[in-house]
């Protein structure tokens, strides 16, 4: 299982432990970049998804990057979707969501990740268990 996470964590295939989500870039991503990102989720926890992560040579350790952080929803999934930002602060409640943020560059290729537990369903209905990841590509200079 561990190896299988690394292999979809270095390919970004969509492979298990991963599923590609791309219902979540209509939420989430903003519409004039949206060819850039790319959601997937994983049934993995937050802590157990970073930690396949970090197998990842390719992922940058940099200071601060990539610690979880407590947010409000707002905060952690910013204010550019198109999501209803009303219905997503009654979703979490009181609750906040762990997110971790951090850069990964591969064959000259940069990467901005957001890793978020729990996350939303698609309807914004219910908070679903394991993480959402969503993939900035940054596009060269």
């Amino acid at each position: 299982m561990f190896a299988a996470c690394v292999l979809a964590c270095t390919d970004l295939r969509s492979a298990e432990p991963w599923r590609d989500a791309p219902e979540y870039l209509l939420l989430f991503a903003p519409s004039a970049h949206r060819e850039n990102y790319r959601a997937y989720v994983s049934p993995l926890g937050l802590d157990e998804t970073l930690n396949a992560l970090m197998a990842d040579p390719a992922v940058q350790r940099l200071p601060g990057a990539w610690e979880p952080k407590a947010m409000i929803p707002f905060d952690a999934f910013g204010r550019t979707g198109s999501y209803n930002r009303w219905k997503l602060a009654g979703l979490y409640g009181s609750r906040r969501a762990r997110v971790a943020r951090g850069p990964r560059v591969d064959h000259g290729r940069t990467e901005s990740w957001m890793l978020v537990a729990p996350y939303p369903d698609p309807s914004l209905q219910r908070l679903e268990t394991g993480t959402l990841i969503i993939v900035l590509t940054i596009p060269p200079a």
